[in-house]
């Protein structure tokens, strides 16, 4: 019989416990036609942008020109990237340096992880705390979620300490090369932003205290779905941290919110996308998406609030409360930022 659910509802002495098979097994399982309710979310097709609309085309940050270029190419580059961060918040990252055999083979070990069996993964599946050092399942967190969502994931803590599931083998490997890779990569366009603030280049970095900054890599695995427009990878949301940059495999899903409109971004090859504002992950009929997002933020104990140089300039007050960084963290994976701004709760 064709599977109608992916829960299963275990009694225990103290409480009923949900426990939610994974979307790969879910839709291995045979004969699933349809999408199960809980996992039914729609979206607003009229909310989609016009993919030959000049207006949403994704900003293209050469990221050599930072890095080696000349003065003039550099001050180009500079003002390109501030016009991206202002205007979008999102743009595409080329010429990076991060060799495409590197970005392939974490792809190649991620896909490896997710064709564990659901025992072998269960190790790994953490506790409740947002920033445990491994934790992989499925959905967002099955404790809250009001509707399934069409995505296993793992996720490790990369830096300052790097940790990383003992299995497959050559996972280990293939993702401290990678998240080593990635943050230099970060770092410098970190300066560069920087720059564009009119800030000394090492201003942020120093701020944040980013030498101990926390990076993580987070690994998405969004298998095909018979009604991909019933189902959701993951909803509209922003990340948490400085900046965010990502890969995927051959299969687009990524999309970005720009002028109350959708933006798919089809993604060059070996490409990494800069991701800051509202974006999400749409699913497919055709194949599987792998997406790895790489977050990068300050230390964990640092209070992070407005500039005081921005603020003074501007002559503005502060907008949003201080907090430290790992309270933020906890706060937008809580049940109060379910599906919300979390900055709208610790806005003044």
């Amino acid at each position: 019989m064709a599977p109608t659910s992916g829960l299963e509802v275990v009694e225990s002495p103290q409480t009923q416990a949900t426990k939610v098979t994974s979307i790969k097994v879910l839709t291995e399982s045979g004969g699933l036609a349809s999408v199960p309710s809980e996992y039914t979310f729609t979206t607003n097709p009229n909310d989609q942008a016009d993919s030959n609309d000049p207006e949403h085309s994704i900003p293209v940050i050469d990221f050599s020109l930072l890095t080696s270029g000349s003065p003039d190419q550099r001050s180009t580059i500079i003002h390109e990237l501030r016009k991206a961060c202002e205007e979008w918040g999102f743009f595409m990252l080329i010429n990076h340096g991060v060799p495409e055999t590197v970005m392939k083979e974490m792809i190649n070990a991620c896909e490896t992880f997710f064709n564990l069996s659901d025992e072998e993964k269960r190790e790994f599946r953490g506790t409740k705390d947002a920033l445990d050092p491994i934790k992989c399942g499925t959905s967002f967190d099955v404790a809250i979620d009001k509707v399934f969502l069409w995505r296993d994931f793992i996720k490790v803590r990369s830096h300052p300490q790097f940790y990383s599931p003992h299995k497959p083998i050559g996972f280990s490997e293939a993702a401290l090369e990678f998240s080593q890779r990635t943050r230099e990569v970060a770092t410098e366009l970190l300066k560069a932003i920087s720059e564009t603030l009119d800030l000394d280049f090492d201003y942020i970095a120093d701020t944040m205290n980013w030498d101990q900054g926390l990076q993580l890599l987070a690994a998405n695995y969004y298998p095909t779905c018979p009604e991909p427009d019933r189902a959701i990878g993951i909803p509209a949301h922003t990340d948490h941290g400085l900046l965010t940059l990502l890969i995927q495999n051959e299969m687009g899903g990524l999309q970005v919110q720009h002028k109350g409109k959708w933006v798919n971004w089809n993604a060059m090859p070996n490409a990494f996308v800069y991701k800051s504002v509202w974006h999400r992950a749409v699913v497919n009929n055709r194949a599987t998406r792998i997406s790895i997002a790489v977050p990068h933020g300050p230390a964990i104990d640092k209070v992070v609030m407005p500039s005081p140089v921005l603020c003074e300039r501007e002559g503005r007050a502060p907008a949003y409360v201080g907090m430290p960084y790992k309270d933020y963290i906890q706060l937008q994976q809580s049940s109060k930022s379910y599906m919300k701004s979390c900055l709208d709760h610790i806005r003044i």
